[in-house]
């Protein structure tokens, strides 16, 4: 054992409990199996080892090894092409799939996480090596609640409104609120959905919103994650028995038609407004520079 030996090993431990403590089993089930895991939990041991053992290169200036960090980045953009890959190959058997968008906002937040967990076990050491394990304790503290408000980001709840309206139909057309979903034209089917579908409005609450909302990944990402919750009244090659959204074309507002197993109008809100903002179907109108300088 050398001067290194403790506050290396106090930078791995704390790196890799911020790797565990970012992963969980949520409302959208992924990652459940064990297998996988372990694979994000080794992982996340190598991102601190990467992150600790910078900090003795650095102080014995041995710049050549921190460049190890470089092939470490590398290394953990594979980890994203491993969760993309998995999730679409599973994505087929899905009754209502999570849609691209959705897979790849999933993949970009299990590669940052990686680099979250290096920034943990490189000031964790730091501190130590500079200071005591006591001010690196404070100090991994506070990485790891900077790594739990990086891992959340903004909800549905966040951009829009929601209001619970039944659907119904006019002649073959179903309806939610006002806005047209599709057409049914066999009355078995009808009655199906009138019985087990819940409708609901998402107004927007700005002008954002508007494109945000009609991104079809982030509509499909919102169609997935209640059927996930509440479960869907469908099976394969039932077309008709599809969730659906539709857009409003005069105001923005997208009307959300479901099928759900368990019909609690309450939940289903709750899980609609905490469902994802995804990064790939932030829009910000408001920002350009070409409608600013009109307002102007």
């Amino acid at each position: 054992m050398n001067e290194y030996t403790m506050p290396i090993v106090f930078g791995v431990v704390v790196g890799t409990i911020a790797r565990m403590i970012m992963l969980r089993t949520d409302y959208r089930q992924y990652p459940t199996y064990l297998h996988g895991k372990i694979i994000h939990v080794a992982l996340g041991f190598i991102a601190a080892s990467l992150g600790a053992v910078a900090v003795p290169a650095i102080m014995e200036m041995n710049f050549t090894a921190v460049t190890f960090l470089t092939v470490a980045a590398t290394q953990f953009r594979e980890v994203r092409n491993m969760e993309r890959n998995t999730l679409s190959e599973i994505d087929d058997y899905e009754l209502v799939s999570r849609g691209k968008a959705y897979i790849e906002g999933i993949a970009i937040s299990f590669e940052s996480r990686n680099y979250l967990v290096i920034l943990t076990a490189f000031v964790g050491t730091l501190f130590y090596l500079i200071w005591n394990v006591y001010i690196a304790i404070i100090g991994a503290f506070i990485c790891l609640i900077i790594s739990k408000v990086l891992q959340s980001g903004s909800t549905i709840r966040d951009l829009v409104e929601i209001e619970y309206a039944p659907p119904h139909f006019d002649g073959a057309g179903l309806y939610v609120d006002n806005i047209y979903i599709m057409n049914i034209g066999l009355p078995e089917r009808q009655e199906e959905i009138l019985k087990y579908g819940m409708g609901f409005v998402l107004t927007p609450k700005n002008i954002n919103v508007v494109n945000t909302i009609a991104h079809l990944g982030q509509r499909q990402a919102i169609l997935h994650d209640v059927s996930v919750s509440l479960g869907v009244f469908r099976d394969s090659g039932t077309p008709a028995l599809v969730p659906l959204i539709k857009r409003d074309l005069d105001d923005g507002r997208i009307g959300v038609f479901i099928l759900p197993q368990i019909r609690d109008k309450d939940k289903a809100m709750k899980i609609i407004g905490a469902v994802p903002v995804l990064e790939t179907a932030i829009r910000m109108p408001s920002k350009s520079n070409t409608r600013n300088r009109e307002v102007n």
